[in-house]
């Protein structure tokens, strides 16, 4: 979570600017210079690859960071670093011309085991350094610390890197192969989970999958986040229209919060449900997961993407099929609302 909390800014800034990129470049949709064939969509592209490019460095940094503290920090981002670039053994045997096209990026899942094996490398080198001389302890922290940690952290990622870049390579294949039934279940899935905790573990998992698989630059990536991003709309959506719509099932404190459950799911806020969660999460985390699902679900069934990774409504002028995009997290959000409103029970002032 740590890792995933301090990657969230990169993420939905370089997203949304990529998005931007995206929606100045109307006029060559379907080319291949899309989003880079003006001067004003390349100047937001590239400020936005680069910030969406320190996803996986600053997911790794902050995991390692979260184990072994600061001195984790610097193995961890080199670590996703080597991650992203999928650099190993064979890179070097290239040398001195050092063909790139023998690396494959082993994606968030070599990120992910970057950052745990850079934390716990490190703590082991603290403890080993324990035993040196207590003169050589003002030097620990900005010279060994940082350096056999690196050092470390660099030589596995040289070994596993194959084994993540044939797993990503593998799973994007699986996701780009799927049939419609398939990716409507996927959609599903990561819909549904967005709903399970309103912006903890699983809704985190759910949205770092989806960026992952985003950030790969396939199709089905756009269609996962798509679809991820209706499902975390609808439950914000799903307690706004139970408010407006049901009033004699909700405290007058409850309707009046209500209203700005509206503006926080269109923003793709799911953490706008949290407070009435908190004090009935038997009624209304199951009927947001149902409802988040059928978004979900209908969003892929209905080959809808998104190229940014945030934004909500905010950034449906770069969504692909945004009418049905919108009829599908509208659906979802008023089948949860029903089942939520005919399933409570209502109150006494």
């Amino acid at each position: 979570m740590n890792g995933v909390s301090h990657m969230l800014p990169f993420v939905i800034g370089g997203g949304i600017l990529t998005a931007l990129a995206f929606l100045f470049d109307m006029g060559a949709a379907g080319t291949a210079a899309y989003g880079s064939s003006t001067m004003l969509a390349a100047f937001f592209k590239k400020i936005g690859e680069e910030a969406f490019g320190m996803m996986l460095p600053i997911l790794a940094g902050y995991i390692s960071m979260s184990i072994a503290d600061r001195p984790g920090l610097a193995p961890g981002v080199v670590g996703g670093l080597m991650a992203k670039s999928g650099i190993n053994l064979a890179f070097l045997q290239t040398a001195p011309e050092f063909d790139t096209s023998v690396c494959v990026s082993g994606g968030f899942l070599a990120a992910l085991a970057a950052g745990f094996l850079a934390g716990y490398l490190t703590l082991y080198i603290e403890k080993a350094c324990d035993k040196l001389p207590d003169a050589l302890e003002g030097i620990k922290p900005i010279l060994l610390y940082p350096v056999l940690g690196t050092l470390a952290i660099g030589a596995i990622m040289y070994i596993l890197n194959p084994i993540f870049g044939m797993l990503n390579t593998a799973m994007n294949d699986f996701l780009n192969g799927m049939g419609t039934t398939n990716a409507i279940m996927l959609g599903a899935v990561v819909g549904g989970m967005m709903s399970i905790d309103f912006g903890g573990p699983f809704n985190k998992a759910s949205y770092v999958f989806c960026t992952g698989l985003l950030a790969s630059g396939t199709e089905m990536g756009q269609v996962a986040m798509a679809a991820c991003m209706a499902g975390g709309m609808v439950p914000p959506i799903v307690i706004a229209l139970s408010t407006t719509f049901f009033k004699n099932k909700w405290s007058k404190a409850d309707r009046d919060a209500g209203l700005v459950n509206y503006i926080m799911g269109l923003s793709f806020i799911s953490e706008g449900a949290i407070p009435f969660a908190a004090a009935d999460p038997g009624h209304i985390i199951p009927t947001c997961v149902i409802g988040s699902a059928i978004a979900g679900a209908m969003s892929a069934a209905f080959g809808c993407t998104s190229p940014a990774p945030h934004g909500g409504a905010w950034v449906l002028p770069v969504i692909g099929n945004p009418l049905m995009w919108l009829v599908a997290i509208v659906a979802g959000s008023v089948v949860g609302a029903l089942i939520l409103s005919f399933w409570k029970k209502p109150v006494e002032e």
